[in-house]
């Protein structure tokens, strides 16, 4: 049985998971709190050295991601900012101010950026700051948007995904899943795949691929099912946003599993039990996640055996992973980025970005890692 408190306390915090029901509350009356572990010192074996770093305002209690298109950040935050920023400088190129607070963004392909507010109501801006268009989709999102292939595609919380025009705004198609009894409240994860297709998870343990050009489910697989009496017990959603390395895409779901396949059909090669809500990340060999209490772990991409597992994290509420070399970088609810070996798992190098959380993984590019916190602190990182 997981620890509901301590889940219901870091979801609730990081917003990635803001409610699921009064009921989950309430079982979890009895569960203990848990402490996060204390940070073991670390003799960094390389740096990461600021480049530069602006303030671009809190996303708390959402969970916002930059994104980045050609030489360009494009980030914002809850009360409403829109940026674009310049990958190489940090300076500021652009700024919008959203009618209302936002829920989540941006997606951006570089000509068209949208975010959406808390009311459901999606919001475009071309690559100057001018906005386009609106459109109300009359649901909560908390999914990032897509912007590829000429199309924003959005993901509501009542299990739609709608394909607007990026230019009009629109609609082009809609896409609508089956209400579950019971599912997480939460912002499931879309992994663009060459401006055709969008793979992501599913409530109930399944994931899938979705055509972008016309919203049509090309394959859909469960990498998990449910499990236990009670429809909290039976909750394992795939939440987070699936990773992708050559021809293999790997999964996870929230207290179910973890596995791999393929990813032209989504044929499952291995899967194996797991829970976590903070996704994959994958090398050409291996696959890293952190479950629930942190525990950061490696498996085979080939079939699925375990190559290592760190516990030095344990509680400390990780976010989204980045494989990246021969390293694996993961923030903390503490601002902290940590660093570990792919290979063998060992802490290589820390450092603290800002003393709030960061949910969203670091992103490579153009040999810099950026870095956003949920208290607004975006930052460029080179390693040395």
């Amino acid at each position: 049985m997981v620890d509901l408190k301590y889940v219901v306390k870091q979801v609730v915090r990081t917003a990635l998971i803001g409610s699921i029901v009064v009921t989950l509350a309430a079982c979890s009356g009895s569960a203990r709190v848990r402490k996060p572990a204390e940070l073991v010192p670390v003799s960094n074996q390389f740096d990461l050295v600021p480049v530069w770093s602006t303030s671009i305002g809190s996303s708390e209690p959402f969970s916002f991601h930059p994104t980045v298109a050609g030489d360009a950040v494009y980030t914002a935050s809850h009360r409403g900012n829109v940026m674009k920023i310049d990958l190489r400088t940090g300076q500021k190129i652009w700024e919008a101010s959203a009618p209302d607070r936002l829920s989540i963004g941006p997606g951006s392909d570089g000509r068209t950026t949208a975010v959406v507010t808390t009311k459901g109501v999606v919001y475009a801006y071309d690559d100057t700051g001018k906005a386009i268009w609106n459109m109300n989709l009359g649901s909560e999102v908390l999914t990032a948007p897509v912007v590829a292939g000429g199309v924003v595609v959005i993901r509501t919380l009542d299990n739609r995904f709608v394909g607007l025009d990026a230019l009009t705004g629109v609609r082009k198609w809609t896409y609508q899943r089956q209400q579950s009894a019971l599912s997480l409240r939460v912002g499931y994860g879309m992994l663009p795949i060459a401006n055709e297709v969008i793979v992501t998870g599913f409530a109930g343990g399944r994931f899938g691929m979705i055509a972008i050009a016309n919203g049509g489910l090309v394959w859909e697989t469960p990498v998990s099912f449910p499990k236990g009496f009670s429809e909290i017990e039976r909750l394992n959603d795939v939440t987070a946003k699936p990773s992708m390395e050559g021809d293999v895409i790997c999964a996870v779901s929230y207290q179910g599993r973890i596995g791999c396949g393929q990813a032209r059909t989504g044929n499952l090669l291995w899967f194996k039990d797991y829970s976590s809500y903070t996704g994959t990340a994958q090398s050409p060999d291996l696959v890293f996640s952190a479950n629930e209490r942190s525990y950061v772990t490696a498996f085979s991409v080939k079939d699925g055996s375990q190559f290592w597992e760190n516990t030095q994290l344990s509680f400390r509420g990780v976010g989204e992973p980045l494989a990246i070399g021969k390293v694996l970088l993961m923030g903390d609810a503490q601002g902290y980025v940590h660093a570990f070996s792919q290979e063998k798992g060992e802490m290589l190098a820390r450092i603290r970005h800002d003393s709030s959380p960061i949910t969203a993984a670091p992103i490579a590019v153009s040999g810099l890692i950026l870095v956003q916190s949920q208290g607004g602190k975006l930052a460029a990182y080179s390693p040395k």
